[in-house]
């Protein structure tokens, strides 16, 4: 959905769109134009995440741009105007192209801003000098006590007077567990003011000394500069991601699937010789030419007929009325790992195609989430999911279930392990497959069914021809 207004005849505006199934906001990734280009209508101007995917938006009208309101990295409410287009250029009211914006905000700054700090679009940016950084852990009292030397000194006393709360000289008193707190947290002793009886440290009198916010109060009405405290260890061991767009999207979807439906996993070996001789054999098919032919395009087909075999598994649980819903139709999930987190575009009406038409989709909608331009439809309304682990080298797990899904299928590496066959030890294909199901709706005896199925097709593949 294209969102935009008209401030006058000279410029409009565009607005963030929904561009998804009722999304609120969504991230700026990258600007392809700058205040000054011109557009014309359909040109995709900039690429922007949601919580689903990434979507490039394409400007609908022409024109030459006039102002890039957000910078790269900033996540942006639907409704709001992300740039402004001057439909009418060269005449003489028009004001000068705004800068793109980096690091700036998006209006004006207001006349009282906290002192030394730059406005930007999220909170304020870094302090007027690149030099002046935030006070680290012990440096409050330190400067207290700075400050109170170059007090006494505009007082004309030509030397500070004693400071009563000032450090005792020589090794700080305190005791055991006050020490310990200070080790703890960070903080050397020997910069805490005490304020206890015959000047001892007391635990409140470390804490005032962790807060980092003392410091500025301090030092800033006789504009003592505070000597740079070296970071702690522990800065430098650990890094902090926010966590936005899809990886938010990811996580709370999955903590409310595991939390709300209750999982449980079945687990089948089996070998799949014959199936890798099938996939050996369709690659040298001419029909199946110009698509990509894989052991994941005969286990997707392999579920779709088991699916079939056990239409009851297709379905999803309605929570607000109590309801079981059953699909006739199968949307296929298939889990995809990207640089942006893990997507689960789904081909739809998979239960209709033909083999050539699976592995068609199957190659488009893999390609379409390696490019990171799998839109928000492609991933709603799945039913049923195959995620596939053993492209990792991993034998198999415990997938959680896709939210709204009744269930998901983890296929496992396949590897020539020694199995017996016809009676004797011979080297074969084999593979493990994990069902996760949601019990409230699937009891044990269906979701049995649903992988005795799969494996038994994928040990004799002709049954796709004898089951579908």
């Amino acid at each position: 959905m294209t969102t935009m207004t008209q401030t006058s005849a000279r410029f409009r505006e565009f607005k963030m769109p929904d561009v998804g199934e009722g999304l609120t906001e969504a991230e700026i990734l990258k600007w392809f134009v700058q205040p000054g280009d011109t557009v014309t209508d359909g040109q995709v101007v900039c690429e922007v995440e949601t919580a689903k995917a990434a979507v490039e938006l394409p400007i609908p009208f022409d024109g030459v741009v006039h102002e890039l309101r957000f910078a790269e990295g900033t996540t942006v409410d639907v409704g709001e105007v992300i740039i402004t287009v001057d439909v009418a250029p060269g005449s003489e009211d028009a004001p000068a192209p705004a800068a793109a914006p980096a690091q700036e905000p998006v209006e004006a700054a207001p006349a009282e801003e906290p002192k030394g700090r730059t406005p930007v679009l999220v909170g304020y940016g870094v302090a007027e000098s690149s030099t002046k950084r935030r006070p680290r852990k012990g440096a409050a009292p330190e400067a207290a006590a700075v400050a109170a030397a170059v007090q006494a000194e505009l007082n004309g006393h030509g030397s500070a007077a004693p400071v009563a709360d000032a450090p005792p000289v020589g090794r700080p008193l305190a005791k055991p567990p006050v020490r310990k707190l200070a080790k703890d947290l960070g903080i050397d002793l020997a910069t805490v003011v005490p304020t206890g009886k015959d000047g001892i440290i007391t635990r409140e009198d470390v804490h005032a000394a962790a807060a980092p916010a003392a410091a500025p109060e301090v030092a800033e009405p006789v504009a003592v500069s505070v000597p740079e405290t070296p970071a702690t260890v522990g800065s430098a061991r650990e890094t902090r991601i926010p966590v936005k767009g899809v990886r938010k999207a990811i996580a709370q979807a999955m903590v409310g699937s595991a939390f709300t439906a209750p999982h449980v996993t079945e687990f089948v070996t089996v070998d799949v010789t014959r199936t890798m001789k099938l996939v050996a054999e369709l690659k040298e098919d001419k029909e199946m030419a110009g698509v990509r032919v894989n052991p994941l395009l005969i286990i997707a087909k392999a579920l779709l007929v088991a699916i079939k075999r056990n239409p009851e598994v297709n379905a999803a649980w309605d929570e607000a009325n109590q309801e079981i819903v059953q699909k006739h139709y199968v949307n296929l999930g298939i889990a995809a790992a990207t640089p942006r987190g893990l997507i689960v575009p789904n081909i739809k009406d998979a239960h209709d195609k033909t083999l050539p038409q699976l592995a068609a989709a199957l190659g488009e909608l893999v390609a379409t989430a390696r490019d990171g331009k799998t839109s928000p439809a492609a991933m709603a309304g799945g039913t049923v999911t195959i995620t596939n682990v053993g492209v990792f080298g991993v034998d198999t797990g415990t997938p959680i279930l896709n939210p709204g899904e009744s269930a998901i299928l983890a296929v496992g590496a396949i590897k020539l392990q020694p199995w017996v066959h016809k009676g004797k030890v011979k080297p074969r294909q084999v593979t493990t497959l994990a069902l996760s199901f949601d019990h409230r709706l699937v009891d044990g005896e269906l979701g049995s069914k649903v992988l005795a199925d799969v494996a038994a097709i994928l040990e004799q593949p002709k049954r796709l021809i004898t089951w579908a």
